[in-house]
């Protein structure tokens, strides 16, 4: 950490040219503050539901809501209508991302036609226009096919990008398949529907070579898996999430707030993932910042849809949670959230991309406060500590508390 002005002390991430931007902000920030600059956040992992689904979610407020909570750099999941599978489609998105993101936004394609799981889209024209590969929000199902597309992929220098899901042991399950789901009646998930098919397609890297990268991981074998997997050299990465790190199975209430999926799991878990984090197992922390409508998300835990909102609380609740308490250095979490996704998503650190916290000021999380369409977070109420001031991208100012 250096000192960059009398306000505002700037992470060694920041480069020279942006900590002289910064100083030039200095003035217009509260001055009976201090502030910690950091690298601009890169979330690998967001839906902002356009095109197809507006209503939820636009580029344009997921990129502002992105901006409130640090970020510079958001990679945007494939499960939209049209589903960009095909250069058409993408190509609808990358237009209303150039006319209406504030902050850069890198789209997925699609593995499969429709997201169907029964024919690769087509990866030759997609690849220049992708950051990677996914069927985000489904798994694929065929080993075949997970295989097909890896050596597809590898052959065009792209990674593929994996929402790990056994749909035959799902059983119409919702929540995590532990304690509270058996207290109340609730149909749950069993933890193998997630590691069976990583440790599948672990198989089929050995075979392949590919580039491989593992989706919001949630359970103990999981990061065991991937954690001998890296022991091996395999090329694997992984991410979690905020509320799988610091929320288990028995904080559920009976609201959609805490429907997500995969789901909130138990302490064992819970700790295992820590455990993942602290010792470099687990690569990034992303958010799978996913809105829905009120309405969406008001049916309780059976009936409401998947997905909760989290990018402008993701800072915060990992600062409080993790460094404040000791576990973890500022510098670690600016590596989980920024350096990390970055250098294995390949997306470069712009000239004037920083963000700027006051670390000292406690707030309840709100989500009346949110810019994000979605309000759906587990973390309403919660008191949290590290406030958002200033959103840098390329020099501009694209959040200003």
């Amino acid at each position: 950490m250096r000192k960059i002005c009398d306000n505002i002390i700037s992470s060694a991430n920041i480069s020279p040219k942006t900590a002289e931007m910064l100083s030039s902000f200095s003035t217009s920030l509260p001055s009976d503050k201090s502030y910690i600059s950091l690298l601009g956040f890169c979330d690998v992992h967001v839906h902002f539901r356009e095109p197809g689904f507006s209503y939820k979610e636009t580029i344009r407020s997921g990129s502002l809501a992105a901006a409130r909570g640090g970020y510079t750099a958001v990679c945007t999941m494939p499960n939209l209508n049209p589903v960009p599978d095909s250069k058409e489609h993408i190509e609808e998105q990358l237009k209303i991302i150039e006319r209406d993101a504030v902050i850069d936004v890198y789209p997925y394609a699609s593995i499969t036609v429709n997201q169907a799981g029964s024919e690769l889209s087509d990866f030759d024209e997609l690849a220049p226009l992708s950051i990677a590969f996914s069927d985000d929000g489904k798994g694929i199902q065929s080993k075949e096919m997970m295989k097909e597309a890896m050596l597809k992929a590898k052959a065009l220098g792209k990674m593929i990008v994996a929402h790990c899901e056994d749909n035959s042991l799902l059983f119409g399950g919702y929540i995590h398949d532990g304690e509270y789901a058996r207290a109340h009646g609730h149909k749950g998930i069993c933890s193998e529907s997630e590691w069976g098919p990583i440790k599948r397609d672990i198989e089929l890297l050995r075979e392949t070579g590919a580039a491989y990268h593992v989706c919001h991981i949630s359970t103990k074998e999981s990061v065991e898996l991937i954690r001998e997997a890296k022991r091996e050299g395999l090329d694997i990465t992984c991410e979690t999430a905020p509320h799988y790190l610091i929320m288990n199975d028995s904080e559920l209430i009976e609201d959609g707030r805490f429907k997500m999926n995969p789901p909130i799991r138990s302490e064992e878990d819970r700790l295992a993932l820590v455990e993942g984090i602290l010792d470099g197992t687990i690569d990034i922390i992303a958010t799978d910042h996913a809105p829905h409508s009120k309405e969406e998300k008001s049916r309780g835990l059976a009936k409401s849809s998947f997905g909760v909102v989290g990018i402008e609380t993701a800072f915060a609740a990992m600062y409080t949670h993790f460094v404040k308490t000791g576990m973890m250095t500022l510098e670690r979490l600016e590596e989980l959230l920024s350096v990390n996704p970055r250098k294995r998503f390949g997306i470069p650190i712009e000239d004037g991309d920083a963000c700027v916290f006051e670390l000292d000021e406690e707030f309840t999380a709100d989500p009346k406060d949110f810019l994000s369409e979605g309000k759906a977070t587990p973390f309403e109420g919660r008191r949290l500590f590290g406030t958002c001031y200033l959103t840098l991208h390329r020099g501009k100012a694209v959040f200003k508390r």
